[in-house]
């Protein structure tokens, strides 16, 4: 699959952190990927993405689509001719568009769940869930802050900036293939929230996560961005 370069906005996007025990996260991520490892611990979480005027490179905006998004996403690196590449493995993703759904795996990297987003963004205060359509939930209350929380891995909003930044590039599973899209930002920006409810039925489900193997670490919010999506095509399935 090779997809138009695509244009738009990200009007919001909150990347929901957490910590996973390296030998749980080394069993779900699949070959040729492994866990990234920051501080004796992988890093996973939920990218909730509000997109607006996404349309292929050089149409006018009128034509673009807006929508919800969620992806469940774990920090991987790679080798690719002998150099160490870095970025996210997507299990899954949702979204609040039919168009979406339909076009995942076939013009999109990745099935796209169909779900149903509640979303209430007030002075500085947020609360995005959905549910999907296989009965996958998310749910996530959140406000902004000056800094980042004292217990996250990440000793500073840099450092962590820094660290989401370097996972532009995302696979997604397709058959015995990974889809690749990169997303390349032309304003880059976060800031740290203060997290009082989060809660996914990915990460809950004790048969992939046994308790105690993941824990919530941060959540970091990007506003107004502009930026375009890549394709960067196929990578096999190590067998």
């Amino acid at each position: 699959m090779k997809i138009l370069t695509l244009r738009g906005i990200i009007d919001r996007r909150i990347l929901v952190n957490f910590t996973v025990d390296p030998d749980i996260a080394r069993k779900i991520v699949p070959d040729p990927f492994r866990p990234k490892i920051y501080n004796n611990r992988a890093i996973a979480g939920i990218c909730l993405i509000r997109l607006k005027n996404v349309r292929p490179k050089g149409f006018p905006e009128l034509v673009g689509i807006s929508s919800e998004n969620g992806a469940h996403r774990i920090a991987v690196e790679w080798t690719e001719n002998g150099e160490l590449k870095e970025g996210v493995f997507i299990p899954r993703r949702d979204t609040s568009s039919v168009l979406n759904s339909i076009a995942g795996n076939r013009i999109f990297p990745g099935r796209h769940f169909l779900a149903k987003f509640d979303v209430k963004e007030e002075q500085g205060h947020y609360h995005i869930a959905f549910k999907s359509t296989d009965g996958t939930t998310v749910s996530l209350d959140t406000e902004q802050a000056e800094t980042l929380s004292s217990d996250s891995v990440f000793k500073t909003l840099d450092e962590a900036s820094k660290f989401f930044k370097n996972g532009a590039v995302g696979y997604s599973p397709n058959g015995n293939k990974f889809d690749g899209l990169k997303l390349e930002t032309f304003n880059w920006q976060v800031k740290p929230l203060k997290t009082t409810a989060v809660q996914s039925s990915f990460f809950d489900d004790e048969s992939i996560f046994p308790k105690g193997s993941v824990l919530f670490d941060n959540a970091l919010l990007m506003t107004g961005i502009a930026h375009e999506w890549h394709s960067v095509g196929k990578k096999n399935h190590c067998i």
